[in-house]
């Protein structure tokens, strides 16, 4: 991966400290024109979402509001420590600690977290949350309306317990999604979405009007100790366009938005010409969504043919497919540089290919020369698809570029007997965690769904099984060893690029963290 020093030090700049911050003032956002969903932790799912969420929900493990990488080691919130597991790795018993309040007063007890999984779980509600609860005992039943809560979730006092039915190791991170998020223990479910509630973080939703205005302010009954500076958010949901909604930051009209990402990336508008970049108003640190090629290891071409997919890795031209300067950064791995433990093994070139070992490598591999590649059927997705058809050219391989929609992309991805041979793969995960990279990727129980190369190898599922087991630094560094000895021993995905996160925040926003969006609740304003 690409040496990242320069960010990696505007990160830590990114972060003020407590010292000499001002208190108080409302916060203005922008999010019209469909960045933002539901304000139903159930329902949300858009990051727009997520990040007003952030301010409100108190979860049971959570990530410290910290650039990274310490922003990405697990802790705890409501939690009063690193939850038990069984010796099956099936039940989770979390232990909570006294101190949080709702908004209104009422005390969060476990039962606030369980009625958080049964409202994902509900009939009727559509709840993305449900990827995640319905491997719990007993929550099919919820979800056929033949019981209201799961078996598998007992909720006594302070002591939540989660039995699933196949063994969960990365449940504790699961949780600090929004799905998790403490809510009153007689909150209604609706498929529509529930509108202000009273939150149990930092601060609560005091009013929603949908596709209007959100309004959230200060949590007069918070146990917890998460910094806070702002009184509140006055969130802006009107129906607005990408452009105008940059414009309201820069005139100061509104404090941060998010939008689409390529909008701030316009050469025309000329942000970082304007402000530079990571000098206080436009930041451009390392994100977590990934871009690469996986090789289908179940068909012929590369089912058994370690050269010929190590050929690949070496004959890909990463520089062409950066997608501009600032937009992302260059890799040859499958985590990002910036997560705890992370190591840079320098496998693949990133900067022009080594046509030389990779034709090495190719010969008397190529079996018959020729390969079906699929993407997506947007301009970048093909103009980097062509990119590689070019590259492997050069090797030997004659490649067939199929464009699909949206829909029918995706549909043709995770379809385990899918005819192509190279799948572009685009990826961002739900949660941050190594495992919603390398086990995703490349555990044989993910084909189908998540596991583009098809790889089904049962040496690297033990490894990647036995790294889920692991807590804290055991845990980053077995996952980083097995970064490195899967991207050069095995070789099922040409890993090229982790997109850059792009922020523009107005003139008077201050106590910047990003992880690696901007962090609402740390944000104070000068």
């Amino acid at each position: 991966m690409a040496a990242i020093g320069l960010f990696a030090a505007l990160l830590l700049a990114a972060s003020s400290t407590a010292r000499g911050v001002k208190e108080g003032g409302t916060f203005r956002v922008t999010l019209g024109g469909g960045a933002f969903d539901y304000i139903d932790p159930a329902l949300a799912y858009q990051g727009a979402s997520w990040a007003i969420l952030d301010t409100v929900c108190a979860t049971l493990m959570r990530y410290p509001d910290k650039p990274p990488p310490a922003g990405y080691r697990l802790g705890t919130e409501v939690a009063k420590s690193y939850p038990r597991v069984s010796k099956d790795g099936k039940t989770w018993t979390f232990t909570l600690r006294s101190g949080f309040r709702f908004a209104d007063g009422s005390p969060v007890r476990a039962d606030a977290f369980a009625r958080a999984i049964h409202r994902t779980l509900a009939p009727g509600v559509a709840s993305s949350g449900a990827a995640y609860t319905a491997g719990i005992v007993g929550a099919e039943e919820v979800q056929k309306g033949k019981a209201q809560t799961a078996r598998g979730v007992v909720a006594r006092g302070n002591t939540l317990i989660v039995r699933f039915k196949q063994p969960v190791p990365d449940f504790p991170a699961q949780t600090t999604m929004p799905f998790f998020c403490a809510v009153p223990p007689d909150l209604p479910s609706d498929a529509e979405g529930i509108g202000a509630f009273p939150g149990a973080g930092p601060y609560t939703v005091s009013d929603y009007k949908a596709g209007a205005s959100i309004t959230v302010e200060r949590n007069p009954h918070y146990g917890g100790k998460r910094p806070h500076h702002v009184d509140g958010f006055l969130v802006d949901l009107r129906p607005s366009t990408p452009e105008k909604m940059i414009d309201e930051v820069e005139r100061g009209d509104a404090d941060w938005g998010r939008t689409l990402r390529e909008t701030y990336f316009d050469l025309a508008r000329g942000l970082a010409r304007k402000y530079g970049v990571n000098k206080g108003r436009f930041w451009i640190v390392p994100g977590l969504g990934f871009r690469g090629y996986a090789l289908n290891t179940s068909r012929p071409l590369f089912r058994n043919n370690l050269k010929l997919r190590q050929a690949v890795n070496f004959a890909i031209d990463r520089s062409e497919l950066e997608g501009g300067a600032g937009r992302g950064e260059l890799t040859d791995q499958y985590l990002p540089s910036s997560f705890p433990g992370f190591k840079d093994a320098r496998i693949y070139p990133l900067r022009g290919p080594d046509l030389a070992r990779a034709r090495a490598l190719a010969r008397g591999n190529t079996r018959g020369g020729k390969a079906v590649l699929l993407t997506l059927d947007v301009p970048q997705a093909v103009v980097s698809a062509r990119v590689v058809r070019r590259n492997l050219a050069k090797i030997g391989l004659s490649v067939q570029i199929k464009a699909l929609p949206q829909g029918a992309f995706f549909s043709r991805l995770t379809a385990p007997k899918e005819p192509s041979d190279i799948f572009f793969t685009p990826w961002t995960p739900d949660y941050i965690d190594p495992f919603a990279y390398l086990n995703f990727f490349f555990d044989s129980s993910f084909i189908g769904i998540s596991n583009n190369a098809r790889l089904d190898d049962p040496s690297v599922d033990r490894a990647l099984r036995q790294a889920a087991t692991l807590q804290g630094p055991a845990r980053a560094q077995a996952y980083a060893a097995l970064d490195a000895k899967i991207a050069r021993d095995v070789a099922p995905l040409a890993a090229t690029t982790f997109l850059n996160e792009p922020t523009l925040v107005s003139s008077r926003v201050g106590c910047m963290v990003l992880r690696p969006e901007l962090v609402l609740t740390a944000a104070c304003l000068k």
